[in-house]
């Protein structure tokens, strides 16, 4: 991996530009899985290389359940990333964690279903450990850059991914408050998964907008109300960033928890058994351990 540090952030619900990044080049490029959401934004902010994908597209035009993962993650790798900062509308379970709030991630349950959630499979199978599903350094300069930017922050927190489109129902937001989580969203799985198996480390910066709809005292959440906290939280988003560039700075710092190195041994397919379709289809995630 470079030692030049790569951030790529994936812009979810409100965010999809980042203000001050002097663009060097937009790239429109194509994976072995399809086409990202959207050309891939390339610059600096200062001095830091970024890349920038709208998770949902220009305009917001690709829904959580089609959006296509595998190609946003591939796509990110193929054209350098070192890190990936996720960035994410999400509803809240918790009384202190109110809307306009923001919570570092760092645990996930995934209750989604259908969606492609590994690069490998028949042919090639590989199993990567998820138990510390994101970058504890990267984490803690993301939410290091919150509290410098005066940004009301959590360190830590237990994410529900569920499939969506819909908002949960009332006895899903009660269910999912039992079990200990403390935000809810439709796009960090399997997201953080395939961070992890093309050795990217992985941060996810949730901003709470709404509770749910477990809160007796509030109204169940409506689109109206969502959107209007959205435009608040993609502004401190942005601020955030403009905090978080320069304490990165030009040269990477490996990731503490040995991310990087992942598939040293996990690919379990011995190398005569492998699919060499599947290798070829594979090797933007898996050179650094084949070639």
């Amino acid at each position: 991996m470079s030692d030049e540090m790569s951030l790529a952030v994936i812009g979810g619900s409100g965010l999809y530009a980042l203000d001050g990044l002097e663009t060097v080049a937009e790239h429109d490029i194509d994976t072995p899985w399809g086409k990202p959401s959207d050309p891939i934004l390339e610059g600096r902010l200062s001095g830091v290389r970024m890349l920038f994908l709208p998770r949902h597209g220009a305009g917001h035009r690709i829904p959580p359940s089609d959006l296509n993962f595998q190609a946003n993650i591939a796509a990110l790798k193929m054209l350098g990333a070192t890190d990936v900062l996720s960035i994410s509308a999400c509803g809240s379970f918790r009384e202190e964690l109110a809307p306009g709030t923001f919570v570092v991630v760092d645990q996930f349950i995934d209750r989604t279903r259908g969606r492609a959630s590994s690069f490998f499979g028949p042919g090639l199978v590989a199993h990567v450990s998820m138990a510390h599903p994101v970058c504890p350094g990267l984490s803690q300069r993301v939410f290091d850059a919150c509290e410098a930017s005066d940004i009301a922050v959590h360190m830590g927190g237990t994410y529900l991914a569920m499939e969506g489109p819909q908002f949960s129902t009332l006895a899903e937001s009660k269910l999912y408050r039992s079990w200990g989580c403390d935000v809810i969203g439709m796009t960090n799985m399997p997201e953080a998964k395939l961070a992890r198996e093309a050795e990217l480390p992985y941060a996810a910066l949730a901003m709470v907008t709404d509770y749910d709809c477990w809160h007796e005292e509030v109204a169940a959440v409506e689109v109206s109300n969502v959107l209007e906290v959205l435009r608040g939280n993609a502004d401190k988003a942005r601020t955030m960033l403009q905090k978080l560039a320069p304490t990165i700075g030009p040269k990477r710092t490996p990731s503490p928890a040995g991310i990087e190195t992942v598939l040293d041994f996990a690919l379990i397919t011995a190398p005569d058994h492998r699919d060499p379709v599947l290798m070829k289809k594979l090797a933007p995630i898996i050179s650094r351990v084949t070639s």
